[in-house]
């Protein structure tokens, strides 16, 4: 029996592995799967809308996004499996198991493979997830994490054999579903069409997308961790490391923190973002138990094909969009022309090469665009594309093992950086600084960097922000930074805010009501 991310039980859907049990038959690939239904034209996000409140349902919404960055969107529900972990827990379906959080993902991987379907989107049914940024220390000996931060989840994975897929370039969507829930191969089709049947029906009848009639956030708002003073002395702390040799570059962030209004919830606020941010991952989870992610990230972390192809595309560099054309391309211009951000893309990508060449053929780290620019709604980015082919024998949790969290989020050289990130900023970062993820039964793989992410925990609601500091940093930019990059979401969500945002949490107390302790 299947305990969902809500704690609900679902009979009418059994689904029995026994970790590791030798006595267990993998399910056998079925001629006549998986069952592919036509969907009319549907805007990803209303065709969701019905869904969002369930715990498990993932929304991977590339239809937000600007220019036609992202061709692909993903809605997953009903999962018939859940991995989790928090802090040294992990479990899955409610079972304590024994192994690392990545060891858990691949067993809940093993058992199943489906060749992708030619003409379809790449992800057609595996794991939808998210990986926590405090994750990295199951990898690499690192403190321990704060005690301070959201009550969510280290890690969070469903399995998904049915799930709806949109291409924005061909205007096409379907339904498609293999059953890899029913281990009876003869019974699969059947289940598989029902599936199907089942979650086309639901997105058909979804209701219009409607934004909440009153504010998001109750009195007094956002408000921010750090007072500035004390954001641009941890910047001159890390300053400090980077004169004495211990590090090239470390990311530093802020936390801005508020409580939903009575009525309104995190599928609100992701409506309310989407407009805003027309970002390439943005994606929403809902992972049970009134946690979720809203999130409107522009920055790739890993892309793994089935043929073995990696690509990560690291964000190093801002500046803020302005209405204004002619000033707006000289912020452009000066962004590409700058030494400080060039420098800081730069240290980024030599420390993705490093990471990927432990688990990539020798000599097949390349870097095709180094310091492109990338224009969103609300900045400018400068954006490296990293590549590499996978190793015979390896798969997408290898690549991961490898790589997270990502060195764009972190500094070099990482661990020594993350040492620092973890003395200087008084929470855990949670998911953000993370990335949401999806595995396929192929074993592709496409994830983001949770950033210009709203992360909710009950009535509690998160966006952080921050960036990379190197020797020439100036902390007052650095402080200024850091909010451009968080007010697209501050002010969208709550849009009558003072800017900037209150400081030092003065008024919502040391520790937010509905923090972890």
């Amino acid at each position: 029996m299947v305990t969902q991310p809500g704690g609900h039980k679902h009979l009418s859907l059994i689904f029995i592995v026994r970790q590791g049990a030798a006595d267990y038959r993998p399910p056998m690939p079925v001629p006549d799967l998986p069952i592919i239904l036509p969907l009319p034209p549907l805007d990803p996000a209303t065709a969701f809308a019905a869904l969002a409140g369930e715990d498990g349902a993932m929304l991977l919404d590339g239809g937000a996004a600007d220019q036609g960055r992202a061709r692909y969107s993903v809605i997953a529900a009903d999962p018939f499996a859940w991995l989790e972990v928090t802090g040294r827990l992990v479990s899955r379906d409610g079972q304590v198991l024994t192994v690392d959080p990545f060891a858990a993902l691949e067993a809940l991987l093993r058992p199943f493979q489906r060749r992708a379907v030619a003409g379809l989107p790449p992800f057609q049914g595996g794991a939808v997830g998210l990986l926590g940024y405090e994750l990295g220390g199951w990898l690499e000996r690192l403190p321990v994490p704060r005690s301070r931060g959201l009550d969510l989840p280290d890690m969070a994975f469903g399995l998904y054999d049915t799930v709806a897929l949109f291409d924005h370039h061909s205007g096409q969507a379907w339904v498609v579903s293999g059953g890899e829930r029913e281990t009876d191969a003869a019974r699969r089709p059947a289940m598989a069409r029902a599936l199907a049947d089942g979650l086309r029906d639901r997105l058909l009848a979804a209701p219009a997308v409607t934004l909440p009639p009153g504010p998001i956030l109750r009195p007094p708002g956002w408000q921010a961790e750090f007072a500035p003073a004390a954001y641009r002395a941890a910047i001159v702390r890390i300053l400090d490391y980077i004169a004495a040799g211990d590090i090239y570059q470390a990311n530093m962030t802020q936390r801005f923190l508020g409580h939903l209004a009575p009525g309104a919830g995190a599928w609100d606020a992701y409506c309310t973002l989407r407009p805003r941010t027309a970002a390439p991952f943005s994606a929403f989870l809902n992972l049970g138990r009134g946690r979720a992610l809203a999130s409107g990230s522009p920055e790739r972390f890993l892309a793994l094909d089935a043929g073995g192809r990696i690509e990560t595309r690291p964000i190093k560099g801002t500046r803020p969009r302005h209405a204004d054309p002619v000033q707006d391309a000289a912020l452009a211009a000066e962004l590409l022309a700058s030494e400080k951000d060039r420098a800081e893309n730069l240290m980024i990508v030599d420390l993705l090469r490093n990471d990927l060449s432990r688990v990539a053929e020798i000599g097949s780290v390349a870097v095709p665009s180094l310091w492109g620019l990338e224009s969103y709604r609300t900045v400018h980015h400068l954006t490296s594309v990293v590549t590499a082919q996978l190793r015979l024998g390896l798969g997408p949790v290898d690549l991961l093992r490898a790589a997270f969290p990502g060195g764009s989020i972190t500094g070099a050289p990482k661990i020594r950086a993350m040492e620092i990130i973890h003395e200087l900023e008084p929470a855990r970062r949670g998911a953000y600084c993370g990335s949401v993820a999806w595995i396929g039964w192929d074993g592709a793989m496409d994830s983001s960097i949770i950033i210009r992410t709203a992360a909710v925990a009950g009535d509690l609601i998160q966006v952080q922000a921050g960036g990379g500091i190197v020797a020439d940093s100036d902390p007052e930019a650095e402080y200024q930074e850091s909010l451009t990059k968080a007010r697209a979401l501050l002010t969208a969500i709550d849009p009558g805010m003072a800017w900037p945002p209150a400081s030092g949490l003065a008024a919502l107390g040391d520790r937010m009501a509905g923090e972890a302790a």
